[in-house]
């Protein structure tokens, strides 16, 4: 991970973990339906622009990295890795 990246992502994790609890108090409350499932998009939408910055940063380092090393195991690993996580995320 990027160390200039990880205080960035860590606040955007925070604020996300304040929206779902705020989502959380609207059930409690029993705020209305669609309102609640708009909050719900928006936390799911942060969480995606959160998990895009760290994909990102993991092709940059981790998948870089093993494409300059020449390791062919190393970039062998590293794809299945890539592939594997693609594979759950289209399930």
């Amino acid at each position: 991970m990027d160390r200039e990246n990880k205080p960035r992502l860590l606040n955007r994790l925070s604020r996300i973990e304040g929206q779902v609890r705020g989502v959380a108090r609207m059930v409690e409350d029993g705020r209305y339906c669609i309102d609640i499932l708009t909050q719900l998009q928006a936390a799911r939408a942060a969480l995606a622009g959160v998990e895009t910055e760290l994909l990102k940063d993991h092709l940059g380092h981790c998948i870089e990295g093993a494409i300059v090393s020449g390791d062919k195991e190393e970039q062998r690993r590293k794809a299945s890795e890539l592939i594997q996580l693609l594979e759950r995320s289209a399930r």
